[in-house]
């Protein structure tokens, strides 16, 4: 029998009888490559498997008749899961996680699965029974009606999950599943797709949540077509460095809620740990007056965090001085030292400059700007900043502080924390001014009242 092969692009899914150069679809080059694939067999088969034969025919409807769904939400006893899914877990969705590695998605899961009180399938194509009871020992909860399950042919998945009926299916994971429908490979475009549209239907069908793990490319996408993305109702991105204890589990896709939201964890030899109050482990304890260190007042989506951030400026030995960030875009600290540089005459043009952002966590907000800013004087200058001051502010091309949002909420952590001072912008802090806190609020108009107030 004659093989019959397709051609699948791997950045949208987008499928071709012969290999072209550019995508049509996405206008990627060089993404089409060659999967087995046999389409003999009908779909229907696949769908007889746990579908009802009495269901009511699916037809059009009136926008007017349809019902609004309940808002009820399912709670995952799991307070940081709760807030990047934007309250709890929604019935009928599809959640899809994805991180490095040996970064915690299989135990965030399982944690997951045996906080429960509910009927749950755990379904692994990449452990042994043996080896999921293990980490079950070690992460410590009991889950009595917690179900696992090694199978990677989605046919009998759904087979047992239609006899079992679950109310939570957690599926580790999506590239170890295949359908028999299709020849390709397990992980390969067409059997992801191909899984995944099953899934989705199933949920929807049937109101169970499904979670889903997906592996990611070397880039740092998710692995497989970027229509899995699409499928999928929310996508949580599972973020940490390997030499840290600490996870950031960010929400980039939310049908049902915000994408601004994190959740954060840390790694212990009994599992994921929740950090309920992330600012105190953000800054470091220790009172030796150093410089080149200084506090911001973050915020990560609805949630406050104190961050510190720590510069070296020093003279460049090699001939061409060199610009490092961790944690930090290396083109915004780029952006600030020209800044410096040109409003101010701060010789940094001639020096290597280092930039850290403590706790191995990646900030993104522009109100991190002032605190950066002040830290590589500090360091220049060799002036040290007191750790009861914070700042709050963005750095514009002219060298004026910008306001930025929720300054308010940044008040009242920083002063929850104990911190005495915080700088802001001057602009619309008329906003904040009338208001009664617990710290001094100065605000500043240009980084040379920076230079004024802070290093006088």
């Amino acid at each position: 029998m004659k093989v019959k092969t397709s051609f699948f692009c791997n950045n949208c899914g987008s499928e071709s009888p012969k290999w072209i150069g550019k995508c049509p679809s996405c206008n990627e080059w060089n993404t089409y490559i060659e999967e087995v694939i046999d389409k003999k067999s009908a779909k229907s088969d696949t769908e007889k498997v746990w579908r009802d034969p009495h269901k009511e025919k699916v037809t059009p409807k009136k926008l007017d008749d349809v019902s609004a769904l309940s808002s009820h939400r399912i709670n995952t006893y799991d307070s940081e899961l709760n807030r990047a899914l934007g309250g709890g877990l929604v019935s009928g969705s599809i959640i899809l996680v994805g991180g490095q590695p040996g970064i915690g998605k299989s135990t965030l899961l399982l944690q997951l699965a045996l906080r429960q009180q509910k009927k749950v399938l755990y379904v692994s194509g990449e452990e042994s029974e043996e080896q999921i009871k293990m980490r079950a020992d070690r992460v410590g909860h009991k889950n009595p009606e917690c179900y696992i399950y090694t199978e990677v042919n989605v046919n009998n998945l759904l087979k047992e999950a239609n006899k079992l009926q679950p109310e939570i299916i957690i599926i580790d994971s999506i590239q170890t599943l295949i359908s028999p429908y299709i020849e390709s490979t397990p992980g390969s475009i067409s059997q992801v797709r191909e899984c995944t549209g099953e899934l989705q239907r199933y949920a929807k069908e049937t109101n169970i949540p499904i979670f889903i793990i997906g592996h990611i490319t070397k880039e740092g996408g998710i692995a497989g077509p970027k229509l899995l993305e699409h499928i999928v109702d929310v996508v949580l991105q599972f973020e940490g460095d390997q030499h840290y204890a600490y996870r950031i589990l960010r929400t980039l896709k939310n049908r049902f809620g915000s994408t601004d939201e994190i959740g954060i964890y840390a790694m212990d030899a009994f599992g994921l740990r929740e950090i309920t109050n992330p600012s105190e482990l953000l800054i470091s304890p220790n009172d030796d007056k150093l410089s080149g260190s200084a506090i911001a007042a973050s915020v990560e989506g609805l949630r406050p965090l104190l961050i510190e951030t720590q510069a070296l400026v020093s003279p460049a030995i090699y001939g061409t001085p060199q610009r490092s960030a961790t944690g930090f875009d290396l083109r915004r600290l780029s952006m600030l030292l020209a800044v410096l540089e040109k409003r101010c005459g701060l010789p940094f043009g001639q020096n290597d400059v280092f930039l850290n952002i403590a706790g191995g966590i990646k900030v993104t907000d522009p109100s991190i700007d002032l605190a950066v800013v002040s830290a590589l004087i500090s360091s220049l200058q060799d002036i040290y900043v007191s750790k009861k001051i914070c700042f709050a502010g963005e750095v514009g091309l002219s060298g004026e502080i910008r306001p930025v949002s929720r300054a308010e909420q940044r008040i009242q952590e920083a002063s929850r924390l104990g911190f005495e001072t915080i700088y802001i912008s001057k602009y619309k802090s008329d906003l904040v001014q009338g208001k009664k806190f617990d710290i001094e609020i100065k605000t500043l108009t240009k980084i040379d009242d920076l230079l004024n107030e802070v290093f006088a």
